[in-house]
Parts: structure tokens; sequence; C-alpha cells
């Protein structure tokens, strides 16, 4: 086992249980930047490549395990062909430039309070359901393959792996791929983004949806998180504020909007990392991906895909339905999915003060 003390003298394990903390922080992130990879114009090994990068810049500026994510609402809403990519890229610019704002003022903290927690999870909801839409139209399409990913996902849950099962499904597809384009061959990533930015009415719409998620989730439940579990100090305003930087840099050379999370330190503490060695490990294996993730992604079947985005909406779904008014959560999700994610999230935000300040 290899550890060293950096920074403010926390611990830098490279030991098993950090090995297999940092699979925790993938469940979810590999199979949406496959999906975004395989639906949209950006790049998978650029994807990849911004996740490499910004696990080990933010794990190595925290020294703790600290998540690094999608910012799953936007991307649910660009899979589910609510949003185009010019729009999913400007909106995760327009967020990183609010978060930014938000951290450096300390802003974040008072924003949160306008916010109530039945909102937030009201837009997870919304996220799941349009997630879960866009899978089936996806299965439906080539039911044989369909119903061997769903196999797959009936034999791992079964075994007691239900949180690795959209991991299981997404080692499915890439096998399928394999079969059909051979070994893949290395390649070094391009980094650069040809998508024109697009400022419309949906942008600015889903930029809300997806704030309010990211204040909830990213900054204020996470901050929350690291303390109980790891006893660090790190407030919303800073994680909004590294956010923000995270996206200003990373977009305009082809990642995909990033955010923390407190699904994956949950993930990764669960999985057994204490330490930031399991950013550096996963960072590594991100970048060996990049490499040699290019023909896959192409053959990738989108039926397989659709599975993997049914199972990552039941667990954003499961999230939503945490809180102690699912009731509301529920209608803020069904509205958002007949309407829009910032509609929705407006609407929510009015319900809930009217129903706590009247």
């Amino acid at each position: 086992m290899a550890e060293s003390t950096f920074g403010s003298g926390r611990r830098l394990d490279f030991s098993l249980s950090e090995v297999t903390g940092a699979v925790g922080d993938s469940i979810t992130v590999l199979p949406v930047a496959v999906a975004v990879a395989a639906l949209t114009d950006l790049e998978l090994p650029v994807l990849l490549l911004g996740f490499a990068v910004f696990q080990v810049v933010w794990g190595l500026h925290y020294g703790i395990p600290v998540s690094v994510e999608p910012m799953k609402a936007l991307a649910a809403l660009v899979l589910a062909g609510t949003l185009t990519t010019g729009e999913f890229v400007t909106a995760g610019l327009l967020g990183g430039v609010l978060l930014l704002v938000l951290g450096t003022t300390g802003s974040l903290g008072r924003l949160a309070a306008h916010v109530g927690d039945p909102v937030v999870r009201g837009v997870q909801v919304a996220v799941a359901l349009l997630l879960a839409r866009t899978g089936i139209e996806l299965g439906v399409a080539a039911p044989t393959s369909t119903l061997l990913a769903v196999a797959v996902t009936a034999i791992v849950v079964a075994l007691g792996y239900r949180r690795t099962s959209a991991l299981a499904v997404l080692a499915l597809g890439f096998l399928l791929a394999g079969f059909d384009v051979g070994v893949p061959s290395p390649r070094l990533p391009a980094v650069s983004s040809g998508v024109t930015l697009a400022f419309t009415s949906g942008m600015l719409s889903a930029t809300a949806g997806q704030l309010a998620m990211t204040v909830g989730n990213a900054a204020v439940a996470t901050s929350l998180l690291l303390a109980d579990l790891l006893d660090a100090d790190v407030s919303p305003d800073e994680l909004a504020t590294s956010m923000g930087a995270m996206n200003l840099l990373a977009v305009p050379l082809g990642a995909m909007p990033m955010c923390h999370g407190s699904g994956g330190v949950a993930g990764k503490y669960a999985f057994g990392a204490r330490t930031a060695g399991a950013n550096l490990v996963l960072g590594v294996l991100y970048a060996l991906a990049a490499v040699f993730a290019v023909s896959l992604v192409a053959a990738f079947p989108l039926s397989v895909l659709g599975v993997v985005l049914v199972l990552v909406a039941v667990e954003l779904g499961r999230a939503g339905l945490d809180t102690d008014d699912p009731l509301l959560a529920v209608g803020i999700g069904v509205f958002g999915l007949l309407t829009n994610v910032g509609v929705a999230f407006v609407a929510g935000v009015g319900a809930w003060w009217l129903r706590n300040k009247v």
C-alpha cells in the first residue's frame, strides 16, 4: 500500500479500497458520458479527459475524495432531444458563470434558503422521467439486445449489486460493440470544440433547472456529506466556485458541463475511498479510457444505451423521492415532463413558498 501526505497533512492513499472507491464515482458518470457522446456532436474521449483532469485537480485541491459528475439535468435534456448540442454547451457555460459569481460573493447560502428541498427533488424526478422516456424509445427499436441488457440487469440486481447494474450493462454494450469493430486502437483525444453556442429560451430554462439541482445537491448537500463522512470543512460557496471555474475552463475545449455531487461522494465512500487517492486512480482510468474509446462508442448499440438510461433514471428518481414532501416532488417532476424543467422549477418554487409562507 502506497501512502503519502500533502497540503494540509491529509493522507494520499493508493490502497485497494481507494481503487474500489474510485468505481463508486463512475457509476453514473460513464453511462451518461457514453450516452451524450452517442447522441450528440461531442466526442467521448474529450468528455472522459475532462473528467480525468478534474478528478485529479479537485482531489488534490480539497485533499479528499470529492466527486466530479455530469450536470445531470442538462445531460438528460440533451439526451431527450429537448436541447441541441449548442444549447447544452451554452447552458454549461452560463451555469459556470453564475456558479462562479454565487460562490465568490458568498451568495449561495442565501439562494439555497429560497429553494426548498422538495423543489430540488422535483427537478430530479423530472430529469429521471425524461431520461426514462428516452431510454424506452431507444430500447424498443431493437428488442433482442434490449432483452439481453435487461437480463444482465436482473442478474446483477439479484446478486445484490444494484448500484453497479448500469456499469454492467455498459460493459455489455462495449462487448457487443467490440464484436463489430474488433480490438480498439489507441488514439490521443483531439481537444477542441466546434460546437456553435446557442442562446435561446430553452437554454435559459434548462440552466434554471440545472442550477436548482446544483444548489441543492452539488453544493449544499455535498458540503454536508463531506463534513459527515470525512470531517471536511468545505463550504457550499467553495464548491460553487470550483464548479464555476471547472466549466468555464473545460466546456470551451469540448468537455461536457460538470459539477460536484453528493451521490458521487457517497458512492466513493461506500466503495471504500477515504482519501484523494481515489480521485487520482479514477483520473488515470478515465484518461486510459479516453485513449481507447473512439471506435467502441461509435458502434455502441443504442438499444443497450436505452437500458442504461432507464437504470440511471431509476437511481435519480429514487433520490428525487427521498424528501419529506414526495407529493410536491412528483408533481413538479410530472409538470417538468409535460412542459420543461425550467418552468417546473419556477412553478415548484412558487408552490413551495406558498405552502410554507402563507
